[in-house]
């Protein structure tokens, strides 16, 4: 029996820009938020970031937690998980520069 792949649905591909918009504004690339996560002890490569962001790959509840925030020490994007997954009624990378600076 041939087994078809979850859609991935509006919270899912809301999730997905984002990350990316939050991952623009702290001008990272995505090989270097792949980094971050693999650091954060969630392994990761610029290419399951790209295909995350284009929501050609689903994003669990690790990665989001991985890529959003972590531990004390050490932040991805310097988001709450939560962050990720609320619809974007603002320009998101406004906000999270207005949030964290634009130097940060």
């Amino acid at each position: 029996m041939a087994t078809y792949p979850i859609e991935i649905g509006r919270a899912g591909i809301g999730a997905a820009r984002n990350i990316e918009s939050a991952r623009l504004a702290r001008r990272l690339t995505q090989r270097q938020l792949a980094e971050r996560c693999t650091a954060l002890g969630r392994p990761m490569t610029d290419i399951v970031v790209s295909r995350t962001e284009r929501a050609r790959r689903r994003c669990d509840v690790d990665d989001l937690v991985a890529t959003a925030t972590a531990t004390a020490t050490a932040i991805a994007l310097g988001l709450s998980p939560l962050a990720l997954l609320l619809p974007s009624s603002v320009d998101f990378a406004a906000s999270v520069l207005n949030r964290f600076g634009e130097g940060a």
